[in-house]
């Protein structure tokens, strides 16, 4: 027996395909007898490694401490789904603090499931003392009488702030937290500490270091350097961290009251697979898109979304 087909005529006997995905030149009667069961090959969808990082947080005002990096989460074989929009959220570094604040907390980035932790602030010197806070990397301690230590980071995306040495004369304040590193602890009658080293990587095709922490300030004896991967140096004129890498801002050294830190860098998200596999079927937010080393890379600098 015989069905009659749009464009043909074809065997009421269904003929298995031999792959998973349809390769080669397939017959008219095979083609229909698939999609007539709903056994078409599947597209194959690639697995993707992916990095991301949050924004970074800021250094405090007045010889505080420096901002934490934001969260660095990298890794391999994560699993899409055809047709299914995954969201990218990258979050913005925290602002440049006024005096007399802590420094702010970096917002968070995002990949489908995937959520990195915004950098913490750093702690408030002078006679303030207000605490650094915890992120994906810790803020700094601050440096007086008190909130000496540096505050913590998230298991996994980052470490802890570096501690101030106590009243010295200098109140020197630690360094943020970076993705590879503890931040510095301040030196006693000395310049405030340096902040953590990020973290390299060469998903984008080249290596590129992020999530350095902001370095820490001081009461006159100068800034702590910013750690590798945008952190910001404390100082006089504290630096921001540097934008799309979710490095932390340095803190203020001056020898009076008053006086900004730095804010933070804002963060990243890089996606690639094997170029072997097609591109992606639509995405939103203009990610760069470049085609090499055997990968396909999408690099976003501001939210969207990327369906495969």
């Amino acid at each position: 027996m015989s069905r009659r087909w749009a464009g043909g005529i074809i065997s009421s006997t269904y003929t298995a395909p031999t792959a998973s995905v349809a390769q080669g030149v397939w017959t008219t009667n095979t083609q229909a007898q698939s999609l007539q069961g709903n056994i078409w090959p599947k597209v194959a969808t690639p697995t993707v490694e992916y990095l991301v990082v949050a924004g970074g947080g800021g250094g405090s005002s007045y010889c505080g401490g420096g901002g934490g990096a934001g969260g660095f989460l990298t890794a391999t074989g994560f699993s899409v789904t055809a047709g299914t929009p995954l969201t990218v959220t990258v979050g913005g570094g925290a602002a440049v603090p006024t005096y007399p604040t802590t420094g702010g907390v970096g917002s968070n980035s995002v990949f489908s499931s995937i959520t990195a932790i915004g950098g913490g602030g750093g702690a408030k010197g002078g006679g303030e003392n207000q605490a650094a806070t915890t992120g994906g990397s810790g803020g700094g301690g601050g440096s007086f009488t008190a909130n000496l230590t540096g505050a913590n980071g998230t298991s996994g995306q980052g470490n802890k702030g570096g501690n101030s040495p106590g009243q010295s004369g200098s109140y020197s304040s630690g360094g943020g937290g970076g993705a590879g590193a503890v931040g510095s602890n301040g030196v006693a009658s000395g310049a405030g500490g340096a902040g953590g080293a990020g973290t390299a990587s060469s998903i984008s095709g080249s290596s590129v270091t992020y999530a350095g922490g902001g370095g820490g300030g001081s009461y006159g004896a100068g800034g702590g350097a910013g750690g590798s991967g945008g952190g910001g140096a404390g100082g006089t004129s504290p630096a921001s961290g540097t934008a799309n890498t979710g490095g932390g801002g340095g803190s203020q050294s001056t020898a009076g009251t008053g006086g900004s830190g730095g804010g933070g860098g804002s963060g990243i998200v890089i996606i690639r697979y094997a170029d072997s596999y097609p591109a992606a079927i639509s995405t939103t937010g203009s990610p760069t898109i470049t085609v090499t080393g055997g990968y396909r890379i999408y690099k976003w600098t501001g939210s969207g979304s990327i369906t495969f």
